[in-house]
């Protein structure tokens, strides 16, 4: 599997960037341990809306961030995307959560 060339300054799209954030997430156990942090976040917010208490918004960046950077620093290997593409990488964990929850990409 070759890796999508990254630009020399930006991506133009999230269309753009989507290929690249795969592959940074090629390996299995990293992908696993951000559906379960993305799910966790979720969850955290729903706890938020039922309970109205603030602590749930504190925990939901620190689990995601928490989950994906140990998938990125113990099984993937690499840096993750969230350094210099903060938003993009967001948008690409909820849609490989969603992908992945609805059967379209392998858990």
């Amino acid at each position: 599997m070759s890796t999508p060339s990254l630009p020399q300054d930006r991506y133009a799209s999230f269309q753009a960037f989507y290929p690249y954030y795969i592959h940074e997430h090629s390996n299995r156990t990293c992908r696993r341990i951000h559906v379960v942090g993305t799910g966790l976040v979720i969850a955290a917010f729903v706890l938020f809306l039922v309970t109205r208490n603030p602590w749930w918004l504190l925990a939901m960046p620190l689990v995601g961030y928490g989950f994906a950077w140990v998938g990125h620093f113990f099984f993937e290997k690499n840096r993750p995307a969230t350094f210099k593409y903060p938003l993009w990488s967001l948008m690409g964990d909820f849609r490989l959560f969603f992908e992945t929850v609805s059967g379209r990409r392998r858990f």
